[in-house]
């Protein structure tokens, strides 16, 4: 299916696209800062088995429209009630990774009446100091280009084996980060900065699955251990990665998405 849009409440085009049969259950993906619905390309032809998956592009990135100023958590999350209202979808799976995992979080306190399972990968539920993030938004708002940021992205996602080698998967998120406008990413960093859950994720009803990274530097695995003791019932997973571990560790990561979420009720 090609890429369509919605436009939001306040008038902020969102794109997106569904993969996979329409009478599977849908499973919606959300993506980190710095990328767009692509960075899950590997993943959709084996979710798509099991899963309609519907992939969006994050205001600021991508194909969606990139206001300028600082966003939220609460925006990105009603950016996401938004589309699914549009699209009629009572209640989906979701799975967040990094920023989509806050959007995750945000959704499963705020709407658990539309979120059934949820999966919530290399994320936190708080990322201080806000000071780091004034400094990174200042700095990336006078840069020339995206280029030197793109390239600490990339030392923060992946080890160092994937990078001093011609990795396409490497190679293709460089593209996409350079080519990202810096003001989706300043007003993305601005709404990790202001967002607190680490109280309210106890409201948390949906089953929870967390994934975090033993190698992350960005959301650390203990970040993770604290979302999994916040959210009543949440079971976690420590996969040998950085912080793409969608890609770094591809059929580890599908395998315990895909069967935490096939699980019987």
């Amino acid at each position: 299916m090609e890429t369509s849009f919605i436009t939001t409440g306040d008038g902020v085009r969102i794109a997106y696209r569904f993969d996979g049969p329409s009478e599977l259950p849908v499973l919606l993906l959300s993506n980190s800062i710095g990328t767009d619905l692509h960075m899950w390309d590997a993943e959709v032809p084996a979710l798509s088995e099991h899963f309609r998956v519907l992939r969006y592009d994050g205001r600021g990135h991508g194909d969606s429209g990139v206001p300028t100023g600082a966003y939220s958590v609460d925006r990105l999350g009603r950016d996401v009630l938004e589309l699914l209202d549009a699209l009629g979808l009572r209640r989906v799976h979701l799975l967040g990774l990094s920023l989509g995992g806050f959007v995750g979080q945000w959704l499963g306190i705020h709407a658990p009446e539309r979120v059934d399972r949820l999966v919530l990968a290399n994320t936190a539920a708080h990322v201080g100091p806000p000071e780091y993030f004034d400094g990174a938004i200042a700095e990336l708002l006078a840069a020339p280009d995206m280029d030197a940021t793109a390239e600490t992205f990339l030392r923060n996602w992946f080890p160092a084996q994937m990078l001093e080698t011609d990795n396409p998967a490497v190679e293709a998120f460089r593209r996409t980060l350079r080519a990202t406008k810096r003001e989706g990413v300043a007003g993305s960093w601005a709404a990790v900065r202001d967002a607190d859950l680490r109280r309210t994720i106890s409201l948390i009803g949906s089953p929870t699955l967390v994934i975090a990274g033993e190698h992350d530097t960005v959301t650390s695995a203990e970040h993770g251990k604290e979302i999994a003791a916040g959210i009543p019932g949440a079971r976690l997973r420590v996969l040998p990665a950085v912080h793409l571990s969608n890609v770094e560790q591809h059929e580890a990561f599908l395998d315990a998405v895909v069967t935490f979420l096939k699980e019987p009720a």
